[in-house]
């Protein structure tokens, strides 16, 4: 079980707040990802949730149970923090082993637990090397490891792939959504990056300056996003935005589009441009339009493009995927 429920959760250091009064209920078995920019105060609520914050006040829950006073160690918790926080000086397996050690569990169970976690994470031929051997996603297997040997309640993530390369970030992003799968245990995960959000979560919080903006499936943020910031935080590349007379056909103060529901013709179209950077992907071609009385919009097209900069294009706007924004920012549906 690792259903965790916050009631009114504050946090503040001195006379600064941080984290003012948040409600959230995570299922059990769910994985859900917080996301939002630096210093939106993501790793703090995760690190309230683990008992490694104290809370200013509020409550929280895990399974039934109010832990909010409660050790780390009491809360039925695994961390996997962004630095492997390995031993340099054991093995794999004295690695993995380490939070059964000092809990004196019996060596068969021990071995037993160690050999299944490997066994999960691909680590069994690298049992008996030292961390200093390995590469970069391997530590973090062995991180990993170390917190399915304790068949913790949830599993909370602290960027765990940042220190990684892009194509390594890739591979780890299937392999801990794969590991989900696996075990059904609670995962939460906290990430800047809004791609392994929508790639892996069940669920998504997007966190700005400690207040929750919106709660839902990645789909649900993508197609029906609640105001300008999840709108502009969730998409890559961003979503463009338009005041003014181009809103105004719309009853909007701000209408937002996705460069994938922009139409591009060298004939004609609803906004005429010049292109200025093409990004050219292979699979996928950015471009990077000057529109009069917009501004610059970003417009993504399947497959290689052939236009260059200085070459004058139209777009056309997908009027079903057009999103509306009041004065406030609020969508309005």
């Amino acid at each position: 079980m690792g259903k965790i429920i916050l009631k009114k959760v504050n946090k503040s250091f001195g006379a600064t707040q941080v984290i003012p009064g948040i409600d959230l209920t995570i299922e059990d078995g769910e994985f859900v990802v917080f996301v939002g920019p630096s210093g939106c105060g993501k790793s703090t609520l995760l690190r309230l949730i683990a008992g490694l914050e104290d809370t200013t006040s509020g409550t929280i829950e895990i399974d039934g149970r109010d832990v909010t006073g409660a050790a780390p160690a009491k809360r039925g918790l695994a961390m996997v923090f962004q630095s492997y926080a390995l031993y340099p000086h054991m093995t794999v397996r004295n690695n993995i082993a380490f939070p059964l050690k000092m809990a004196k569990a019996d060596k068969e169970l021990i071995d037993k637990k160690v050999t299944e976690a490997a066994r999960v994470l691909n680590l069994t031929s690298y049992l008996e090397r030292r961390p200093g051997q390995l590469s970069g996603g391997q530590r973090q297997r062995v991180a990993i490891g170390r917190a399915i040997v304790r068949e913790p309640s949830a599993f909370l993530f602290d960027e765990p792939l940042s220190n990684l390369d892009a194509a390594l970030r890739g591979t780890m992003r299937l392999e801990i959504s794969e590991l989900h799968h696996q075990l059904k245990t609670t995962m939460v995960y906290v990430t800047h990056d809004q791609v392994e959000a929508m790639t892996m979560a069940d669920k998504i919080v997007v966190l700005n300056a400690g207040n929750i903006e919106q709660v839902g499936s990645p789909l649900d943020l993508y197609n029906k996003p609640d105001n300008l910031f999840v709108a502009g935080f969730i998409g890559s590349p961003r979503m463009n935005f338009a005041t003014g007379a181009v809103a105004e056909p719309y009853g909007a103060h701000t209408v937002g589009i996705r460069p994938e529901h922009l139409r591009m013709s060298k004939d004609a179209g609803a906004w005429k441009g010049t292109v200025g950077v093409a990004e050219h992907l292979g699979s996928d071609t950015f471009l990077h339009v000057h529109v009069d009385g917009i501004g610059m919009v970003t417009v993504r097209t399947s497959g290689d493009v052939p236009v260059s900069h200085g070459d004058q294009v139209f777009l056309t706007p997908e009027d079903a995927r057009i999103h509306r924004f009041d004065q406030k920012g609020t969508a309005l549906r």
